[in-house]
């Protein structure tokens, strides 16, 4: 889901509608109401923000500051006016990314996919006694020996390492793992990767780690 930040209620609705045309989920809020809605855990589910986009308000620095703490999601700013000074205290307080207007969604949505890619490159590896998990594009391994899975593949086994003992919903993972899809492309697809993934781990550990039941979604048990 992606958040956007704005003082007025037309700004933060007309990228809403960009980002849900280009099947991302989104919601808007107005910048007075942030710091509330970081107060309030049934709102502010950081665990499914893919990003936030934060148009100028007094308070903006602050709100960064805060989100910076508790979400690796992307953090983008606008920035009305070109200077280097403004930029360079966006950037030092959290600020992922600063941008001008007129840009269009696919933009951010690659940035914020580039600033994620980052992000997993730089965690360490995960693994238990027997699975490893490098985040960095490097294939897993089972029992020290590679599991070589396709790009989609990977990508769900790494973000289903990553929310190990959650459940997560087939839509959770899709807009997870599919950031640069196209809009036409179906949630369903994540079923079909999801069971190639889970029988090619049964086969390589001899039991499935992932947990599936119906009206829950699916839990990586490890």
């Amino acid at each position: 889901m992606f958040i956007v930040v704005a003082s007025q209620q037309a700004a933060a609705a007309a990228y809403v509608s960009e980002f849900i045309g280009e099947g991302v989920p989104s919601v808007g809020m107005f910048s007075d109401d942030y710091n509330s809605w970081l107060d309030d855990p049934s709102k502010a589910n950081l665990d499914q923000a893919r990003g936030f986009l934060i148009e100028e308000s007094s308070e903006r620095i602050a709100f960064a500051q805060t989100l910076r703490k508790r979400t690796p999601a992307p953090i983008i700013a606008f920035s009305e006016s070109r200077s280097l000074e403004r930029t360079l205290e966006l950037l030092t307080a959290g600020i992922d990314d600063v941008v001008r207007r007129p840009i269009h969604v696919k933009e951010i949505l690659a940035r914020s996919e580039a600033i994620w890619r980052r992000h997993r490159e730089s965690q360490p590896a995960a693994s238990n006694d027997r699975l490893r998990v490098y985040f960095n594009g490097q294939d897993a391994e089972v029992d020290g020996q590679p599991l070589t899975l396709p790009r989609r593949e990977l990508n769900i086994l790494e973000y289903f390492v990553r929310n190990r003992g959650r459940s997560v919903s087939k839509a959770q993972v899709f807009h997870a793992v599919y950031q640069d899809c196209q809009a036409d492309v179906s949630e369903t697809v994540v079923e079909g990767h999801i069971s190639k993934l889970r029988k090619k781990l049964r086969m390589r550990m001899g039991y499935d780690p992932i947990m599936a039941k119906r009206f829950e979604g699916y839990t990586y048990i490890g």
